[in-house]
């Protein structure tokens, strides 16, 4: 797991690794359908035909638009979201947000337990993709 690249997109930082990547919002930001704009131009840059995760490490308060999550379930290659609330108001958040999203979407206490559950969902759904030779 190397590291990959970094952005800092004026609201939110991003960390692209090899299979997922982590954003920190911000504090006082508001995620809606233009910044998920952008996060769909950097998944094509570095995980086109790849699936891939994508971890928000909540470190800071900010508002999300959970309309964003329908718009984030077309991204076919995207198969997991996971969140790291750093408070019980976060986590709760996280929980209502987690009913507009219908793929995997797991609620975690620190980035190395997100880490790992996103690397075991990645490797089921590319498993799906092996065809097994003859």
């Amino acid at each position: 797991m190397g590291f990959f690249h970094y952005y800092d997109i004026g609201h939110a930082e991003v960390f692209v690794f090899d299979d997922f990547l982590i954003k920190q919002v911000k504090q006082g930001e508001t995620v809606d359908m233009e910044e998920t704009k952008l996060f769909k131009l950097i998944l094509e840059e570095h995980f086109s035909n790849k699936n891939m995760a994508y971890i928000s490490n909540r470190v800071t308060s900010y508002s999300v638009n959970p309309l964003v999550y329908k718009e984030s379930e077309k991204i076919s290659n995207l198969v997991a979201i996971a969140i790291i609330p750093a408070t019980p108001k976060m986590r709760s958040s996280a929980k209502y947000e987690s009913q507009f999203y219908n793929k995997p979407f797991g609620i975690f206490d620190n980035l190395s337990e997100a880490i790992k559950w996103v690397h075991k969902i990645i490797e089921k759904e590319n498993s799906k993709k092996t065809i097994p030779s003859n």
